[in-house]
């Protein structure tokens, strides 16, 4: 039910974008806006690709590294956590050439939104290994499995279900704060609506698309990941059944 209202959501999003495509008013408008949504979906992709790299390294690293590595991985998530992502890009944008170090806009983007929901990641997946029972690490202990070899083939997959319905909706959540980006230069698609609107006052014709094509990749991503939960869960299942 869930996938069908997903998909019906998508179709009628396109469908619409579509149709006031075709209307005058709107259509002038299009151009830049694909140019700019384009620009998102890459911080979009590249920015979540990082934030599900550094939330398990964090995760495993606070669960399972030495005293360094667990204060390192807390002072990471805290500090993420506990300031404000707009900040966090200017810090990175501004602050960071006071000390000899200058990074691209893009870099700049796709890091900090990385390392930001990364940090909210990290806790995803903590919650999630946290979750499996008891009984499945006492388990890979009778079967004389190293901690590696127990968190690879019996933990991980199980915790993986478990997580991807929250990741979905981080990720979602990284995509709309993507839109903090244009305040350091870049023309994404929040930049370029914003850019639009002050030279044609017509507000009504770009914030209806740009609410479309957030709305529209948002579905996707929506999507995906419940395609993805269920395709392992089925895989879960074959692989306990008798």
């Amino acid at each position: 039910m869930t996938s069908r209202w997903l998909f019906g959501s998508i179709i009628v999003s396109f469908a619409a974008g579509l149709a006031v495509a075709t209307y005058a008013p709107f259509r002038v408008f299009l151009p830049g806006l694909l140019s700019g949504a384009w620009i998102t979906i890459q911080i979009t992709v590249a920015g979540s690709i990082l934030a599900v790299v550094c939330a398990f390294v964090a995760a495993l690293a606070k669960m399972y590294g030495n005293a360094p590595l667990r204060w390192l991985a807390v002072a990471y998530i805290e500090v993420f956590r506990g300031t404000s992502l707009l900040v966090q890009l200017f810090w990175m944008f501004f602050v960071l050439p006071h000390f000899g170090v200058t990074l691209e806009p893009m870099t700049v983007a796709i890091v900090t939104i990385g390392l930001s929901y990364g940090a909210y990641g990290a806790e995803l997946v903590r919650g999630a290994i946290s979750a499996v029972p008891r009984g499945q690490w006492e388990a890979t202990v009778a079967l004389n499995m190293s901690r590696v070899e127990a968190l690879r083939r019996i933990i991980l997959p199980q915790a993986f279900v478990a997580m991807i319905p929250p990741w979905g909706n981080l990720l979602i959540e990284l995509l709309k704060g993507t839109a903090l980006v244009s305040l350091i230069t870049i023309s994404d698609l929040a930049f370029r609506a914003q850019q639009m609107n002050q030279t044609t006052f017509r507000t009504v014709e770009i914030f209806s698309l740009v609410l479309l094509f957030y709305f529209a990749i948002a579905q996707l991503m929506a999507l995906g990941a419940n395609a993805l939960e269920k395709k392992l869960a089925g895989a879960i299942a074959r692989g306990r059944a008798p």
